[in-house]
């Protein structure tokens, strides 16, 4: 397991990058196996802001703060992830086991030039992998999104399961 530090709008410092790894140490201790952790170091407009990827056996931990200072915002994002692994530790154990969720998701992003009225400023692409609407759902709470794309592993179609103003979820399935 790697962990990749990496800085916009800022220069890394050794000392920086031994406390991002130091803290990282915290979540590592969880997992038995890791694949390399991505943690991006941003500062604009005076936010100091995190981003930390941990894949896991096919699944994404991902957390992200913001705050004025460097050193908070990690802290307060390994605070996230333990968080997250708390609340979902028996079902990432039990996904985990089964080895239901294989392969990296690999997100790409690129600007795009202008279209019309409307400008895509960024592009993901990503294994759509076969899987239930429960394990779609635990999944989409890992990485904090309102919505997922993902194969039903019933029906063999793309499914995007997503968050509803009322708190409860949506499933869009397509009819051809």
């Amino acid at each position: 397991m790697a962990i990749t530090v990496r800085g916009k709008n800022i220069e890394i410092t050794p000392a920086l990058k031994d406390y991002v790894e130091k803290r990282i140490g915290k979540i590592t201790k969880y997992f038995e196996t890791l694949n390399d952790i991505a943690v991006v170091l941003t500062v604009e407009k005076g936010r100091h802001i995190v981003e930390v990827t941990v894949p896991v056996n096919g699944m994404l931990l991902r957390g992200e703060e913001s705050t004025t200072d460097m050193y908070t915002s990690i802290d307060l994002v390994i605070e996230k992830l333990e968080k997250q692994i708390e609340k979902y530790k028996t079902k990432l154990a039990r996904k985990l086991r089964v080895g239901t969720f294989k392969g990296d998701i690999a997100a790409v992003s690129r600007d795009v030039g202008d279209a019309d009225e409307f400008k895509i400023v960024k592009t993901k692409r990503f294994a759509v992998k076969p899987m239930t609407t429960e394990e779609a759902l635990l999944q989409m709470n890992l990485i904090n999104h309102d919505f997922y794309v993902f194969t039903n592993a019933e029906t063999e179609d793309v499914n995007v399961l997503y968050r509803r103003k009322d708190g409860n979820y949506g499933l869009i399935e397509p009819e051809f």
